[in-house]
């Protein structure tokens, strides 16, 4: 699995670094990106968030999300995967800083 940053160039909306997609490099997902997740700066405190793929929806009136994403078994996957998308922002905007 490779996982490819876009940044937020606009800056729209305020505090969405970039996007992320996983893009499955072997297996039966060889060929397929799933996307959907995001790099947002934390709103209170120093450091930074990611958002995983969701759809919105409401019921009675109140908007809820729907994870596209979810844990099988093992609650700590997510985190896993949280963890391994900010090292690649990480990553990226390190060889920004570079070239610029």
């Amino acid at each position: 699995m490779v996982i490819k940053i876009m940044p937020n160039d606009k800056g729209n909306p305020p505090g969405k670094l970039a996007e992320a997609e996983l893009h499955f490099t072997e297996g039966h997902l060889q060929g397929l990106k799933l996307i959907g997740f995001a790099v947002w700066e934390r709103r209170n405190g120093p450091g930074r968030n990611v958002t995983f793929p969701a759809r919105n929806y409401v019921v009675n009136g109140d908007r809820r999300s729907f994870a596209l994403l979810r844990p099988e078994g093992d609650n700590h996957a997510q985190e896993r995967l949280r963890d391994l998308i900010l090292q690649a922002y990480s990553e990226f905007a390190s060889q920004v800083a570079v070239a610029s």
